[in-house]
């Protein structure tokens, strides 16, 4: 199931930004040193009463030259296509303006759930500046300041009323979930039907032909797998073929469906950036991961080209470095055999539990090879490990102190983990806890 998106829509300065860094609070900082990671801040995830969501801050959508206007309708109208709840925030100490007027008028047609954030009330005498926002006729006006943090819980609350009930999909435990993720045009529904073979869904060369994430069962050598095409990469018009943005957003609820994410690149046009921040979001989400270079058979090659082209894969998505990677051809059908049996195995992986016992002797050598870190004069000590979850496997280390656990030494027992047992395509969390925790 995957989670409900909260949009954060407004005129410029009102501070959506602001309101969007406190709700999703630390998440929003890089929190892997890995060279490579890249971050896009116009989506972070939060939790509020126990309800994990999304979060889309439509303040990040670039979209060119465009007069101000069409630019918060645009931005408006994708917070309505995405999300389950906005948050429409206002400046309280401006009052109601024309754009505020209009950008009401489309959220009050769009019949999605709205909550009215009056931003920069900062003290309780400035409780009369409300009144004038009822005139929008989104609803009750809820006093914030994003400056202090104030208010906040109740903007939440109203946003969890709106939340959609947890529903699971409706296939078996076994079933494998596939999505294919990419920028538009890399191949991706070209793929999904040359692993099917047959014309399952709709292929053409313009960019964001599929509008809907699809979802196409299928059973293989006794496996049942799930393929999830991701959809509607860009829409038709001027902004939106400027709001490369766009794909992220329609990739991001596939991810969270799915079991295995085939990042699909394109062989003939190299790597870009937005291949990077969609690879991105695959690995912070903990899914397994294959990388696919699709249209291998349009590259004009020696003997060299693949083992170049995998090498500027390594060097752009360093942290993938447990992907495998698979070069394919969905028109010509060239080594898409491989494709399902890696789906199989890095899924495997991805579900791989470890025996406590094996753990610790494992850690037990590795510290007798490379004595743990000091700081100070303090050396970590590493009392006990056990793992705790599988998809992805999560190790949790109880120490004397986690401050001590650097990242590099974490580093260091990661690649003691991956040499030892069979970890490929899936990434690996390690935990530094406190051992009385």
């Amino acid at each position: 199931m995957s989670k409900p998106v909260i949009a954060i829509v407004g005129r410029p300065n009102v501070g959506k930004s602001t309101i969007f860094n406190r709700i999703v609070g630390e998440r929003v900082a890089i929190v892997e040193d890995r060279p490579g990671v890249t971050r896009d801040r116009i989506y972070s995830h939060g939790e509020w009463l126990n309800r994990e969501f999304n979060v889309i801050d439509t303040g990040g959508i670039e979209i060119g030259e465009e007069p101000l206007l069409v630019q918060m309708r645009a931005q408006a109208e994708l917070a309505i296509k995405e999300a389950d709840v906005i948050i429409f925030i206002v400046n309280g100490r401006e009052g109601v303006t024309a754009a505020d007027q209009e950008v009401a008028k489309l959220l009050f047609r769009s019949k999605k759930p709205v909550v009215l954030g009056v931003n920069k009330i900062d003290h309780p005498d400035m409780q009369e500046e409300l009144y004038e926002f009822y005139s929008l006729g989104i609803g009750d006006p809820i006093p914030i300041s994003g400056a202090h943090g104030l208010g906040l819980g109740d903007l939440l609350d109203a946003c969890v009323e709106h939340f959609p009930e947890d529903e699971g999909d409706d296939y078996d435990e076994d079933t494998i979930r596939i999505s294919l993720i990419g920028r538009p045009n890399v191949g991706k529904s070209s793929l999904v039907n040359a692993m099917l073979g047959e014309e399952r869904v709709i292929v053409s060369n313009i960019p964001g032909t599929t509008r809907d994430a699809i979802d196409t069962p299928f059973s293989r050598d006794d496996q049942e797998y799930v393929l999830i095409d991701t959809a509607g990469m860009r829409k038709r018009g001027k902004v939106y073929e400027s709001t490369e943005k766009y794909s992220v957003l329609r990739s991001l609820k596939a991810i969270e469906r799915s079991d295995v994410v085939l990042v699909v690149l394109n062989g003939e046009e190299g790597i870009i950036e937005q291949d990077k921040k969609i690879a991105g979001y695959a690995h912070e989400a903990g899914r397994a991961i294959i990388i696919v270079v699709n249209k291998w058979d349009a590259v004009e090659k020696d003997d060299k080209t693949l083992h170049r082209f995998q090498q500027k894969i390594r060097d752009e998505f360093q942290f993938l470095d447990y992907a495998p990677v698979l070069f394919v051809s969905a028109k010509t059908k060239q080594r898409l055999q491989h494709v399902l049996p890696a789906v199989k195995k890095v899924s495997e992986n991805h579900n791989l539990r470890v025996p406590t016992h094996v753990l610790n002797d494992l850690v037990m050598d590795a510290v007798a090879m490379n004595p743990t870190p000091t700081d100070h004069g303090k050396r970590l000590k590493i009392n006990y490990v056990t793992q705790v979850t599988v998809g992805p496997p999560t190790f949790v280390f109880f120490v004397n102190d986690p401050e001590l656990m650097h990242f590099s030494y974490a580093r260091f027992l990661e690649n003691r983990l991956r040499d030892t047992f069979e970890f490929e395509g899936t990434p690996i969390k390690i935990i530094a806890r406190k051992k009385n925790d």
